[in-house]
């Protein structure tokens, strides 16, 4: 029997700042448990948002999604693309990171550096565009070790 694999993006606001030790923390249990759970990802934050990408068996993705919408240290959670797979995306990560630090110069011209405009629309030919985007941004900038 085969399972089903689910990936889901998700955006939130931190209830509270995270520092790089609060970021550390998160990081080591959500890479700890989703090493123990078959799932796996990436994980971006900057001026207080999360945005994430969680990939795995169907069900245990679902489970997690709710369990980090009831969880204290995010607000305004928002699901902005699910899809099932073939095969993972982040197969290589139990949970990737990458800081973003904020913008210092004006960005080029059809350059995103934000999600602002999925949360308000309901586009998934948009969405999906803006996760494959991300995707290949993060792998190339890991494949750097940038």
């Amino acid at each position: 029997m085969t399972t089903e694999l689910l990936s889901i993006l998700y955006s939130s606001r931190a209830a509270e700042p995270f520092d790089d030790d609060r970021l550390r923390a998160l990081l080591a249990q959500s890479r700890e448990n989703n090493a123990r759970h078959d799932l796996t990802g990436m994980l971006l934050y900057r001026g207080g948002r999360f945005v994430q990408v969680l990939e795995g068996p169907e069900s245990t993705v679902r489970e997690l999604v709710a369990t980090i919408g009831a969880d204290p240290r995010h607000t305004n959670m928002r699901v902005l693309f699910e899809e099932h797979l073939e095969e993972r995306q982040f197969a290589e990560w139990t949970m990737g990171y990458e800081p973003i630090s904020e913008p210092r110069e004006e960005k080029p011209a059809a350059f995103r550096d934000t999600f602002d405009d999925l949360e308000v629309g309901d586009d998934a030919t948009a969405t999906l565009r803006a996760v494959r985007e991300l995707s290949l941004w993060f792998r190339v900038r890991s494949s750097r070790g940038q």
